[in-house]
């Protein structure tokens, strides 16, 4: 068995997929790296194959008919032979000094009394174009180097989430919570990182930087005009994210400090997709946003009344043309400050 099986979702990737690829290989033959290629119509497939010619045993081809980031991730899961499992974007790579700190970090913890979960490490915003680059960390949040459970998690602040860059998890728990993306959908990394939650007990964080996020493609998915046109696909996952809440509501309630960050990074998506719908300006987008409002409603009125009474929920409800101009303007200055994309 493997220690870290890496899945790297590719799909029209090779222009820079390669880069990914050459950071993941020092990890040697501890790693597992499965090369998903999800219906490319690129040199994706070849680059994939050629890969694993060159590497057997540590690199795998997959291929498989397009199906979207979490068909991908899905077949990565479904194909791990690791005892942990990470998925890395093939535009995205990792750094070689955390990286060699991680594979420790697995190695000492996998022969542990405790089993590990959950392992968050910082990953970093390299932003096309900006020359300071925005390490999102997890001190002053979570205990460093040890490991620790829900109840010893600190307060999440606004704009400080774990996010799919930030985790690796126990491949089998990720198997045993019946994780199983939905296709052809976009920004279903939340869910990735949403659903597990309330089946970690064990975790650790290691206070290295270690994921590159890179953002600067015109067509990428975080893009934020690329996110209002792809809107339904957002409020499909929104949507997905309430159904979840309110189905585990008992077991996500026993724990007050996990259920507490999933109620805020629910908030905090919800609080995304009614931004993105005033940012539309259009009277159906507006509609769109009355109607994720009263599904919210529809499935629990308690759960209801704290996204739409909270301070983000009023912040993106306040009446008119003008609380929309404020709503806009408020989210621009949280924006900036948090620097999230």
């Amino acid at each position: 068995m493997k220690l870290l099986s890496i899945a790297i979702p590719c799909y029209n990737s090779q222009g820079y997929m390669m880069n990914c690829i050459e950071s993941l290989l020092p990890g040697g033959e501890d790693v597992e790296i499965l090369i998903v290629d999800d219906g490319s119509t690129d040199d994706t497939g070849r680059i994939a194959d050629a890969y694993e010619s060159r590497f057997p045993g540590i690199v795998r081809a997959i291929h498989q008919e397009n199906g979207g980031h979490g068909a991908a991730v899905n077949t990565g899961i479904a194909n791990a032979t690791g005892l942990f499992f990470k998925v890395v974007d093939s535009d995205d790579w990792v750094k070689a000094e955390a990286y060699q700190a991680i594979l420790e970090t697995l190695r000492e913890l996998a022969g542990g009394e405790k089993t590990l979960d959950m392992l968050v490490s910082n990953f970093v915003y390299e932003k096309e174009g900006e020359r300071r680059k925005k390490v999102m960390h997890y001190r002053h949040i979570l205990p460093v180097g040890q490991m620790f459970t829900w109840k010893d998690a600190g307060h999440f602040i606004p704009g400080k989430y774990i996010l799919m860059h930030s985790v690796i998890y126990r491949t089998k728990l990720l198997r045993e919570c019946g994780l199983h993306l939905p296709e052809h959908t976009f920004y279903v990394d939340n869910l990735y990182v949403y659903e597990p939650l309330p089946y970690v007990r064990n975790i650790y964080y290691l206070d290295v930087n270690f994921y590159r996020y890179y953002i600067g493609r015109a067509d990428q998915s975080v893009n934020e005009q690329v996110m209002i046109g792809r809107i339904d696909q957002q409020i499909r996952v929104n949507r997905l994210m309430v159904d979840y809440f309110t189905e585990k509501k008992g077991a996500i309630a026993s724990n007050k400090k996990m259920g507490s960050y999933m109620l805020s990074y629910l908030d905090i998506i919800t609080t995304i997709s009614s931004i993105l719908l005033i940012r539309s300006g259009t009277e159906e987008a507006l509609e769109k946003k009355k109607e994720l409002l009263a599904y919210i409603r529809q499935k629990d009125r308690s759960l209801y009344r704290k996204l739409r009474y909270g301070l983000l929920g009023n912040c993106m409800n306040l009446p008119g043309r003008t609380g929309r101009w404020i709503s806009v303007e408020g989210y621009k200055i949280c924006q900036k400050f948090f620097g999230f994309n």
